[in-house]
């Protein structure tokens, strides 16, 4: 059993053949008009260009940031974590690892700052990244120990 497949009706036209003599209706100029820029090989109008009306990026007012210098930087991101939060804990010494696997911070690679929230009557030995003032009187009122990574 053989099969014919054909493309559906009107769906295939022959390519318009411009620049072929006078008789093909684009014959001559072929379609471009005489002389100047836009009827000669390897022209394009500019990117954005409108005809010479005022473009659309002028015509809109400036919104956003204005200093691209050497001001700008890079914000600096930690996660923040409560003394409060570790008196759950039945662990003497903790540490990211220890948070994460308990599902107290979400990503072990950011940075985590110890903030002083919260009562803290607990023994133990913290290592982390960054530690407010407070929280490290308290741990050290405590009994504790605190270890900057």
């Amino acid at each position: 059993m053989s099969y014919q497949l054909n493309p559906s009706k009107g769906s295939v036209k022959n390519k318009k053949r411009i620049g072929r003599g006078n008789a093909s209706g684009q014959g001559r100029t072929a379609g471009k008009g005489h002389k100047g820029y836009k009827s000669r090989s390897g022209t394009k109008a500019k990117l954005h260009f409108e005809g010479g009306q005022t473009p659309l990026a002028r015509r809109l007012p400036k919104r956003g940031m204005k200093i691209f210098s050497k001001v700008y930087r890079k914000k600096s991101t930690y996660q923040t974590i409560n003394l409060k939060d570790l008196l759950d804990l039945k662990i003497q010494k903790v540490n990211s690892e220890v948070l994460f696997e308990k599902g107290i911070i979400k990503k072990k690679d950011i940075p985590i700052k110890v903030l002083a929230n919260g009562n803290f009557d607990k023994k133990m030995e913290l290592s982390f990244n960054m530690f407010s003032k407070n929280a490290i009187d308290k741990v050290e009122k405590a009994g504790g120990k605190v270890i900057f990574i």
